[in-house]
């Protein structure tokens, strides 16, 4: 018995169906990764904002410092302004890392929302191309049986035998 000429095109379109799948799963592994990293992302920049405020803080304060050393004594209250100066950055830090923190929770919320969603999705696609490949499978079946039942008649009808 000869080979079925369809049987090489199957296993061609089994095989491109199996490695879509695949491809499935790893485009949402990858998104679920992508909230993880977002977050570590956001997390990070919360120590750029502290480091900027005491850049800036310094600058300012080196400012008030010429300034005070270049005027007459007791002039103006540089160590009030200061004072006022650290309080006014401090508070905007803190406002700046408080909103920092809520963002980071809302994408941890939202990864753990979008795992839970991706994992129903991977089961859906899964059970969807376990069906597939099954209908894939008795379509297989049923062309290899039209091909040796038309490869049986034709030896039946075969004259030079």
């Amino acid at each position: 018995m000869t080979q079925n000429p369809f049987t090489p095109v199957f296993e061609a379109q089994r095989t491109a169906i199996e490695q879509s799948q695949s491809l499935t799963h790893d485009a949402i592994e990858a998104q679920k990764a992508s909230f993880g990293a977002f977050a570590d992302a956001m997390s990070a920049s919360e120590s750029l904002v502290e480091q900027n405020a005491e850049l800036t803080k310094g600058a300012v304060h080196a400012y008030f410092d010429a300034l005070e050393a270049n005027m007459p004594e007791d002039a103006a209250d540089f160590d009030e302004m200061r004072t006022m100066v650290d309080e006014q950055f401090d508070a905007a830090t803190d406002t700046q890392i408080q909103s920092i923190e809520a963002l980071v929770d809302a994408i941890e919320e939202s990864g753990t929302a979008y795992d839970e969603f991706a994992d129903s999705y991977a089961e859906i696609v899964d059970s969807s191309f376990e069906a597939y490949l099954d209908a894939h499978e008795q379509v297989e079946s049923s062309v290899a049986e039209a091909a040796e039942n038309v490869e049986d008649a034709a030896g039946e009808f075969d004259v030079s035998a």
